[in-house]
């Protein structure tokens, strides 16, 4: 307890921020209970309507309200930049809708300053009442790409509980600004340098009928789905990150391939849960599908280890796709993408002298048959391993 105390006394001025957007039913409540915990607070209204900003103007706070609405990220990052003209170093950030309890703040903040500098968020405990399925699945679902993308296990990454170094808000580049912007200040927050730590934090889900959400189903699973397509197709990119952090300690990499019995105790050892084997083995299968025999295996491993996968599951599956079955499949279908038809004519003109044609079909084909014959592969090993380990389990 000392130690946590000590830390607390070196790390910087926190401030607490409430991006608000249309909850002023809420907003006074969470402003008044994150008050009594002896914290500063920055209210930051993003365009509200609903006279949100009005509902804490007696109150001993620092208050900015944006001309438009431009999304939580929008506001966060305008609270950063108030947040360091004033002097803070670390920004808490809470949502205005009474989802997170002000009581839980100085848990998230003693394990940000055992770490500083570091991100930490709320992990929320899910088993409460009104918790709708679709919060739960769509958590599960976005820890899974995230840790696709920075390597990183994490309990909660859609939790708007969190701390986040000024310095960092400030001096990195990010590409949304709306209900994603949550997602890419992790990934980033990472490969930036940054420890991403959490704390285990309650929630609370008001009846549904009570519940005000600003999630648009349509538009912002479309912009979820364009970053994280940005960021897996970064984390494939052999450029390094721009590092505004400096660890004494970095994560270890996995041992030279020179040590053969290492490596593959090692690779034994990674990403083991049951989705993360089923995306090693779609990987392994398309990346294997594709018309580069004779730098599959290094291909598969590469993507693999950028992906944070398991190499040996991608590797092994990447092996199902050896000549001649997948490669005619692929061949086939390619050739009926181009010309309407299947190739039935195999002769030493059709298969040497126009070897560049069927090359094309291979390539053109396996852009089908990979994604949908690892899909198929990558279902059969979700299910296998589900069932086996459930097998194995301990009875209780």
């Amino acid at each position: 307890m000392n130690e946590v105390r000590a830390a607390r006394e070196k790390w910087p001025k926190t401030l607490v921020l409430v991006p608000v957007y249309n909850h002023a039913a809420t907003l006074r409540g969470v402003v008044q209970k994150t008050l009594d915990q002896g914290l500063e607070v920055l209210v930051v209204d993003d365009g509200s309507i609903d006279g949100s900003l009005d509902r804490v103007a007696d109150l001993p706070i620092l208050r900015h309200r944006l001309p438009s609405n431009q999304g939580k990220g929008g506001a966060i990052l305008a609270g950063a930049e108030l947040a360091r003209a004033a002097g803070y170093g670390a920004l808490l950030t809470i949502d205005a809708d009474g989802q997170h309890d002000p009581a839980d703040a100085p848990g998230i903040l003693d394990v940000a300053a055992a770490a500083w500098p570091c991100i930490v968020m709320g992990a929320r405990e899910m088993d409460t009442d009104n918790v709708p399925r679709s919060s739960v699945f769509g958590r599960s679902f976005s820890n899974f790409w995230v840790r696709l993308e920075c390597g990183r296990t994490l309990p909660d990454t859609q939790s708007g509980y969190r701390v986040y170094p000024v310095q960092f808000l400030e001096g990195a580049r990010f590409i949304t600004r709306r209900y994603t912007f949550e997602i890419e200040v992790l990934v980033r927050g990472c490969w930036a340098g940054l420890p991403l730590l959490s704390a285990p934090v309650s929630v609370y889900y008001p009846p549904g009928d009570e519940r005000v959400s600003h999630f648009h189903k349509f538009k912002d699973n479309f912009r979820l789905t364009c970053l994280h397509t940005f960021l897996v197709t970064r984390s494939l990119i052999p450029w390094p990150h721009r590092r505004l952090f400096k660890r004494e300690s970095e994560e270890q990499s996995l041992p030279s391939i020179l040590r053969p019995t290492q490596f593959f105790r090692a690779l034994c050892r990674e990403h083991t849960s049951s989705i993360e084997l089923a995306a090693a083995v779609w990987l392994g299968i398309f990346v294997g599908s594709l018309p580069i025999i004779p730098f599959g295996i290094a291909a598969t491993v590469y993507a693999a280890h950028r992906l944070h996968l398991n190499k040996l599951a991608a590797v092994g599956a990447g092996n199902l796709c050896i000549a001649p079955f997948v490669p005619f499949v692929c061949i086939e279908v390619g050739h009926y993408l181009s010309y309407g038809g299947f190739w039935y004519d195999f002769n030493r003109h059709t298969l040497l002298e126009q070897v560049h044609y069927r090359l094309w079909e291979w390539l053109l084909g396996s852009l089908l048959v990979g994604p949908l014959l690892g899909a198929v592969g990558a279902v059969a090993t979700y299910l296998l391993v589900r069932a086996l380990r459930g097998r194995l389990a301990p009875e209780g």
